[in-house]
């Protein structure tokens, strides 16, 4: 048997989402993922498996691999900005947040940061919240199976990394800092896109309500 929505709720959802979107509009914030599929990412050709949607949430399951934000909003590019997510990691995921960077079809990306997402994978000791190989957190701050907020915010030279509202990572780059490692390309110039790592075949992470406010 069919279940018939009320035109009364249909209504009411309706008023609702118009609201949303308004109230997005308002304060500048736009959304970078749709929910159902990838449309606007491009996954690069290591392991594209990797990357998949479940439940209204970008899936990470698999082998190394990156997938890069490729959508309308910004042009893709970012210098000055706030963005969020909520974020959810099973038992030993390492996986990350990029920012700055740029389309690599392989290997770890070579431009812009690495925001790391790590809260039980014992073999790195860089744990959520660290901005990577420059300034890192080794406290386990969340839980695995939870979702949480993480914030990135880039002003200028400076960047602000949040965990459920809270400060736990500054920096402010400066002329000479020490760059190693194959990790020359981490400063923000003139920005980038965004891209989500899946590290490793034991990580599974998981990515929604992925959002981003431009800044002047």
């Amino acid at each position: 048997m069919k279940k018939f929505i009320p035109f009364a709720t249909m209504a009411a959802l309706a008023v609702s989402l118009f609201t949303a979107r308004a109230e997005e509009a308002k304060d500048g914030w736009k959304s970078l993922f749709n929910g159902k599929d990838l449309t606007g990412w491009k996954v690069n050709e290591e392991n594209p498996s990797a990357f998949s949607v479940s439940d209204g949430a970008i899936h990470i399951k698999g082998g190394r691999s990156h997938l890069f934000y490729a959508g309308e909003v910004n042009g893709a590019k970012f210098k000055n900005f706030e963005f969020k997510a909520k974020v959810m990691t099973k038992k030993n995921a390492n996986s990350g947040i990029y920012f700055a960077t740029e389309y690599q079809k392989d290997g770890w990306p070579s431009k812009g940061y690495e925001c790391q997402v790590n809260n039980s994978f014992d073999k790195d000791p860089r744990r959520t919240a660290s901005l990577y190989a420059v300034k890192d957190v080794n406290e386990k701050l969340v839980p695995d199976d939870t979702w949480f907020d993480y914030s990135i915010k880039v002003e200028d030279k400076k960047i602000t990394l949040s965990i459920n509202g809270k400060v736990v990572t500054e920096y402010t780059e400066k002329e000479g800092d020490p760059r190693g490692g194959g990790m020359e390309g981490r400063w923000i110039k003139d920005g980038g896109t965004f891209a989500f790592q899946a590290h490793d075949p034991g990580c599974e992470a998981f990515y929604k309500d992925i959002m981003v406010k431009p800044l002047p």
